[in-house]
């Protein structure tokens, strides 16, 4: 092998280069890129507004909210409010009458269709009655339904 051979001269920096990229090469595709995942469960108000799964004959979609939880519902919520539109809102940041309709809702369709969720029907049903008399106690029934929606499967 001719060493002072000027093709020498220009191919040794070349393949020291991608001797050196190769195992760069190697582990990116091991692993891609930045993948975005975000982990919802099958109890949340995302995942039943997905339609993923058919909701239970109960309480179809198109049920309104004042017709599942009653006349202090229809008082509080549009009369028309789909409980479908009650469980893909993204008003309820900071408006607590909001995140109670959305987390209610899923615990309702949850409790007639997980085993083992923590409410019944008429609980969740009478809590949220419970909870449109103030601020406060939305915020507390909603946390509560928060809770057993994420702690759900």
């Amino acid at each position: 092998m001719n060493y002072n051979h000027p093709s020498f001269s220009l191919m040794f920096p070349v393949t020291l280069i991608l001797l050196l990229l190769l195992p760069i090469q190697t582990l990116s595709a091991a692993r891609p890129g930045f993948v975005y995942t975000r982990n919802r469960g099958r109890c949340t108000p995302q995942y039943w507004s997905s339609r993923r799964e058919a909701w239970p004959r109960m309480i179809p979609q198109g049920s309104t909210v004042s017709k599942v939880f009653g006349s202090r519902a229809y008082e509080r919520y549009r009369y028309d409010l789909t409980l479908l539109e009650a469980t893909s809102r993204n008003d309820d940041g900071e408006n607590v009458f909001a995140r109670l309709v959305k987390e209610s809702t899923a615990a309702l369709i949850n409790s007639y269709t997980r085993t083992g969720y923590p409410y019944s029907a008429w609980e969740v049903k009478t809590a949220v009655i419970q909870g449109l008399v103030s601020d406060e106690a939305a915020a507390i029934h909603a946390q509560r339904f928060y809770d057993a929606n994420r702690a759900c499967n």
